[in-house]
């Protein structure tokens, strides 16, 4: 049943991010000792992208799981996440530099010559990868499995998109609609995961 709300939890119509957007990567899953870290690392990648609200506020999220960190990864989340003319405030990682071919203003800013700190240069994303990991390991024990990443991340998705309602309720009833309308789950997708990307815009 959490599989079934999950899926129920993404709307094929959601409008996409729009304004200014922090986009970036976090890593899902610990390193063995002595091993390798950041982008190359064996571990799951997920990207964020998140609205800024000025002056100081953030806006809706989305989240995917992907299968690394380069531009073929990158720049289609990007374009399907993010309404055309926006300003994406990205690092100064090679794997954004295909935005420049697409209908947004990129503003990529080198974290290294930064005098400020990564999570001050670009704190949306690193808040809600902080909540992430903060709640894989709290509530899953830090046990999620990477073919079931991506529902995981819609939960967050729409748990963080809707956390200033005032009707808690009323979130749970409109769930509960989605639920009833949405196609079945098969027990292959529950057991070896859903087909997000065929099935939803993502």
């Amino acid at each position: 049943m959490l599989h079934r709300y999950r899926v129920a939890m993404v709307r094929m119509d959601r409008d996409p991010l729009s304004g200014e957007v922090e986009v970036d990567e976090t890593f899902v899953g610990g390193v063995d000792h002595g091993g390798k870290r950041g982008r190359g690392a064996a571990k799951c990648i997920v990207v964020v992208a998140i609205e800024l609200v000025r002056p100081r506020g953030f806006g809706r999220v989305r989240l995917r799981h992907i299968p690394d960190a380069s531009g073929d990864s990158l720049v289609p989340f990007v374009c399907d996440s993010v309404a055309p003319g926006s300003v994406v405030l990205t690092d100064a990682w090679g794997g954004y530099n295909e935005l420049a071919k697409h209908p947004y203003i990129h503003n990529a800013v080198s974290l290294s010559a930064s005098p400020d700190p990564a999570h001050v240069v670009m704190p949306g994303v690193h808040r809600v990868a902080s909540l992430l990991k903060r709640w894989i390991l709290g509530t899953h024990r830090g046990s999620v499995d990477p073919v079931h990443l991506q529902a995981y991340l819609e939960e967050l998705n729409f748990r963080f998109n809707r956390r200033t309602s005032r009707s808690r309720g009323l979130v749970f009833c409109r769930l509960l609609e989605r639920a009833v309308v949405t196609g079945p789950v098969t027990e292959a997708e529950v057991l070896h995961g859903y087909l997000w990307e065929a099935k939803h815009k993502m």
